[in-house]
């Protein structure tokens, strides 16, 4: 649903507000009228305007030290000010731009001119709100991936200060080692997301296209999360092709799809569940994989979110979930020409699956 921009008009005659109500009609905007300066202060968190019209000649506070009041404020420095003013002296109008109004217009006022300059504002106002909307998400981007960074390296300086410690036995010392591999692997994982999504959001990512037999590069996949899911008590089924056959992909942009597919799987597994990796020729060409997990599971309308960056499913404690694997798949994916789906595992789980043409290069 589209939500109206506000305009706040200040002035003292409300006939004026009348008439700027009357050129504005259509226009889909919610007014708000303030008939001095000094209420129209003590009411802008009410008003939350995205366009001021301001009236320069006011009795008690006039324009040009409401526009001062208000800009000097941060909370309202990005608010575009237009100036409605029966001056015509450049002098004067300078004056206006200096006490930091961004624009003006002259008294009687003109619809078309009117109309024209508050549509100019609300794109200022929009282009600004759109950049602060970029800026906190890249923010909490960075605060993510650093805690999701965190996690592993903490993993792995602890495992190394125990392996300091005299007296280790055999098993243990085993066990350290695997967990420091399975933090090394989480972290390679997430700093190479970030790096080829990066290169192909830009464009400068050409895939480097080769002959796999996707049984084989499934085996591969397998075996770098044995020791993940040996240490969640989990089951890796494999349904693989019996046959030996090729297909054309980015041999590593794809197993890092593989990579991303399986450790999501494990992340929302519960413990002495199974995962089932599956993948088969397609008769027409191309290629069918399936990652089938037993996990809480991903509601409709979150379906398609969960494919964007920074966009999460079901939230769950304990959990990293920084909204990039998946983010990173569909690119992979539709860069090879191809598309990922989700869908319910039945009776719970959900099943993560990639189509890929023959021809998709």
């Amino acid at each position: 649903m589209d939500t109206k921009a506000s305009i706040l008009v200040i002035d003292d005659e409300p006939d004026n507000f009348d008439v700027v109500e009357t050129l504005l009609d259509g226009e889909n905007y919610q007014l708000y009228y303030a008939p001095s300066g000094k209420q129209a202060l003590e009411r802008l968190e009410s008003f939350y305007p995205d366009v001021i019209l301001l009236d320069v000649m006011m009795p008690e506070m006039d324009g040009m030290a409401v526009c001062r009041h208000i800009k000097a404020d941060p909370q309202w420095q990005a608010v575009p000010i237009i100036m409605v003013t029966a001056l015509t002296d450049k002098e004067d109008l300078a004056r206006c731009l200096a006490t930091g109004a961004d624009d003006f217009i002259s008294k009687p006022v003109n619809g078309v001119e009117l109309r024209a300059r508050v549509n100019s504002m609300l794109r200022i106002k929009q282009q600004y709100d759109n950049l602060q909307s970029l800026l906190k998400l890249r923010e909490d981007m960075v605060n993510m991936i650093v805690h999701d960074m965190r996690n592993p390296l903490s993993s792995i300086f602890l495992s190394t200060d125990i392996l300091r410690l005299p007296g280790l036995t055999p098993q243990k010392l085993q066990r350290k080692l695997e967990q420091i591999a399975i933090a090394s692997q989480q972290l390679q994982l997430l700093i190479d997301n970030l790096l080829i999504m990066a290169k192909l959001e830009s464009g400068k990512m050409i895939l480097n296209y080769s002959e796999v037999d996707i049984g084989e590069l499934c085996l591969l996949a397998v075996a770098d999360v044995e020791a993940i899911t040996a240490q969640k008590n989990l089951n890796l089924v494999t349904e693989l092709p019996k046959f030996k056959d090729n297909i054309k992909v980015d041999a590593s942009i794809f197993r890092r799809v593989l990579d991303n597919l399986l450790s999501n799987a494990i992340k929302f597994s519960p413990s002495n569940s199974e995962i089932f990796l599956r993948a088969e020729y397609l008769e027409l060409g191309g290629i069918k994989v399936q990652v089938a997990d037993s996990g809480p599971g991903v509601a409709k309308d979150l379906r398609q979110n969960i494919f964007e960056k920074y966009e999460i499913g079901n939230l769950m404690q304990n959990v990293s979930q920084i909204g990039l694997g998946l983010a990173f798949c569909k690119m992979a994916i539709e860069a090879h020409q191809g598309s990922i789906t989700v869908e319910d595992n039945h009776p719970r789980g959900t099943i993560f699956t990639v189509f890929l043409a023959q021809n998709a290069q």
